[in-house]
């Protein structure tokens, strides 16, 4: 159609041009010329009408065939769509069969249940009539038992009630604590038995005070002499030792003050060279206080030899060795380091001996656990981290390294020595009297504990000992049987573990004891 109405187009253009020369050929050249261009515009006239009917035939046969085309298709898709509603009424037919034979079914299971529902509901009122005529049975006998009894039935209810409790109650006891028992057996038995070993084993030693040195003096007069002109011998005891010196009223005596224990040793010993040989002057002083830092570096040195052959340990690096007596001078909280260290090496060496591990190596691990606390300069680095890297350093083991390291959990533990090492420095930093701690609040929870088991019907004495890491009850056997005194224990103890904070573990034991007195004449 496109192409039909462009021809047309053109037609008419060749038409308008032909006039439009005619015109001007008329005008130009006459009448001859018009009549030549107006045969030529009829010529393509004809031409484009007959091409026009050309394509308009064309496009006339194409269009019926693309009809029959889609009528083709329509009829498919009609027919597709009329065999689908016929299996659809089909389908719909069958249902409404099924349904109603369905509902013929229905009808005659609602006739059945009917029957079915008149029949229970005269055996329910059969069973009311009999259940009334128990009850008012049943309240003959109370009434009966009651008076027979003389008692009400509230009061042998109460009665029966708290009989059944305490039974229940008593055997609910015994049951959880055997079966608390038996779940701990495997895992904590071992563990504690371990634990106490080492600790029984140990030697406990005394904490040392580690703040102030007090010289002595034999009389107050030595007092000028250690003063000297216009404070000059004092003050040139001081430059050269680092530690401040207190003269005061106190009597035959002189304080000495110093952060550091090995200065303030330096000093202690300097002064009593000086007042021993009376010379005490600058010179004297500087030469009596170089002598001695002397002295006490080898001394230094063959403490940490004789700690280390002591503990049986070999091959320690001497700078090791060096800073092993170093800390003869350290303290922390109160507690004397190498004192501490030594006592730590000796509860891993047994600890690891009781788990089949090498004592030796724990024993080495467990005095260089706090060598980081006795660096010559202030450092930021945790003493653990630094104490590891010394070790690293000096070439000790990974894992006496690692132990070293992880005993405060500042690094991951990869050895089983690390745990070893934790659990003893703990060991040995928390018992009675080992560090600084306010005597009375550790009287007053020995006092809680005593209290607690005196809060329970039947105790007639009670005692903590042990530094209050155990608790002995002593019941009254008239009051308390063997499966009282059982539960008691179990009472008591979980009592003291809701109520107070303490550290480690607290042991309850119950003693019921009977005795028979006699006397012969």
């Amino acid at each position: 159609m496109d192409s039909l109405f462009l021809i047309i187009a053109i037609g008419v253009i060749g038409i308008a041009l032909g006039f439009l020369i005619a015109k001007m050929i008329e005008k130009n050249n006459g009448s001859n010329l018009v009549k030549s261009a107006k045969k030529t515009a009829s010529n393509i006239l004809r031409e484009a009408k007959s091409e026009a009917e050309t394509i308009k035939k064309d496009k006339i046969l194409q269009a019926k065939e693309k009809f029959i085309e889609l009528k083709s298709e329509h009829e498919k898709v009609i027919l597709s769509r009329d065999k689908k509603i016929a299996e659809a009424e089909k389908r719909i037919r069958d249902k409404e069969s099924q349904v109603s034979n369905d509902l013929a079914k229905n009808k005659k299971l609602n006739s059945e249940l009917e029957e079915q529902i008149k029949d229970y509901q005269e055996k329910l009122d059969f069973l009311d009539k009999k259940q009334t005529e128990v009850d008012k049975l049943y309240r003959s006998q109370i009434e009966q038992l009651e008076v027979i009894s003389s008692l009400s039935a509230q009061d042998a209810k109460a009665q029966l009630f708290e009989t059944i409790k305490e039974e229940a109650k008593t055997d609910a006891m015994a049951y959880i604590q055997n079966s608390v028992e038996e779940a701990k057996l495997t895992a904590q038995q071992e563990a504690r038995k371990i634990v106490i070993n080492t600790i029984q084993r140990i030697g406990t030693e005394e904490a040392i005070e580690n703040t102030v040195s007090v010289f002595n003096l034999e009389s107050d007069d030595v007092k000028g002499r250690i003063i000297g002109r216009e404070g000059r011998n004092i003050r040139a005891l001081e430059a050269a030792t680092g530690v401040e010196i207190i003269v005061d009223d106190t009597p035959e005596a002189i304080i000495l003050s110093c952060f550091d224990s090995v200065r303030r040793e330096i000093a202690r010993l300097s002064l009593h060279k000086l007042v021993t040989d009376g010379r005490i002057h600058p010179a004297r002083i500087e030469e009596v206080v170089s002598k001695t830092t002397k002295q006490i570096e080898e001394e230094i040195i063959e403490v940490g030899k004789r700690t280390v052959i002591d503990l049986g340990i070999h091959g320690l690096h001497p700078e090791l060795i060096k800073i092993v007596g170093r800390m003869k001078y350290r303290s922390s909280y109160g507690q004397n380091l190498l004192q501490h260290s030594r006592e730590v090496a000796k509860l891993c060496g047994v600890m690891a001996a009781e788990l089949g591990l090498n004592p030796k190596l724990a024993k080495r691990a467990g005095l260089l656990h706090d060598i980081g606390k006795v660096p010559d300069t202030e450092t930021e680095v945790p003493h653990a981290i630094l104490g590891m890297q010394w070790a690293e350093k000096y070439g000790e083991k990974t894992e006496v390294c690692n132990a070293i390291g992880a005993h405060h959990d500042e690094i991951e533990m990869t050895s089983l020595l690390s745990p070893i090492i934790q659990v003893c420095d703990a060991i040995s930093g928390a018992r009675p009297g080992a560090r600084r701690q306010v005597l009375d609040s550790y009287i007053q929870r020995l006092k809680d504990l005593e209290d607690i088991a005196f809060g329970f019907n039947g105790v007639n004495k009670a005692y903590a000992i042990q530094a209050g890491r155990e608790l002995r009850v002593m019941v009254e056997s008239e009051k308390v049987s063997d499966e009282k005194a059982a539960s008691l224990s179990f009472e008591i103890s979980q009592k003291i573990q809701t109520d107070m904070t303490y550290p480690g573990q607290v042991k309850v034991t119950v003693i019921r004891e009977t005795r028979a007195v006699n006397i012969a004449k």
